[in-house]
């Protein structure tokens, strides 16, 4: 696979004339000679896995067999999609996805090809609210990157991924155990569907800041070379 010629910088700058500078698709595409689907996958990456889904890889990705079942179970029984699956389980390519469904519907033994997922990263475990909210503000603080903070957590990919979106949408609400006791928002009253937009604006300008200190701290990295 060829090498990216773009810098992650540039690659994040392009996802931020994207959405949130008013660019459009054409416009973002011919300034950074890209296609659209090049700026996509990195909008999907950047959206799942932060800045760290932006980089290049110095070195060959190897996969446990575990991570390897759970993806092509994914296409199999879930019907999620080829690019779905690449974004959560962080694969390399979809050609890299495709290869291991062609071994496994031919009856071949998906092996491990090194360091891959730990098994705490494919089985997860119970937790308290107290600890969702935690792992899901670490991940936040890390640029959403979910494997390493189910690595350091002990609790699976997906559930990371599930509770850091649920963090985003509800807040520290969003991660408690509501089982049986979910209040639809057809239900709720003026001044709660008030109190739930003024949460929505709060954790979205809370994101705009985050995102544009960022960028202020990479443009400075680009002056100073």
């Amino acid at each position: 696979m060829a090498r990216s010629k773009h810098t992650i910088e540039q690659k994040y700058k392009a996802i931020q004339m994207l959405t949130n500078e008013g660019f459009t698709w054409h416009e973002v595409c011919e300034k950074y000679q890209i296609s659209p689907h090049t700026l996509n996958q990195w909008r999907k990456k950047y959206e799942t896995q932060g800045t760290q889904g932006l980089k290049e890889s110095n070195s060959w990705t190897s996969y446990s067999s575990m991570l390897k079942e759970a993806a092509v179970h994914d296409f199999l029984n879930e019907g999620l999609s080829k690019e779905a699956i690449v974004l959560k389980y962080q694969i390399s390519s979809r050609s890299v996805l495709s290869r291991w469904i062609r071994q496994y519907t031919s009856h071949s033994e998906l092996k491990d090809t090194g360091k891959g997922l730990s098994k705490t990263m494919t089985k997860g475990r119970k937790t308290t609210a107290e600890e969702r909210i935690e792992i899901a503000q670490n991940c936040l603080a890390n640029r959403r990157n979910y494997q390493a903070t189910a690595e350091k957590f002990e609790v699976s990919y997906q559930q990371v991924y599930s509770w850091v979106k649920k963090f985003e949408a509800d807040g520290m609400e969003g991660l408690n155990d509501r089982r049986g006791r979910t209040k639809p928002t057809a239900e709720l009253t003026e001044e709660e569907k008030l109190k739930l937009r003024m949460r929505q604006m709060e954790r979205e300008m809370e994101r705009l800041r985050v995102e544009n200190a960022f960028l202020k701290k990479l443009e400075e990295i680009e002056r100073r070379r």
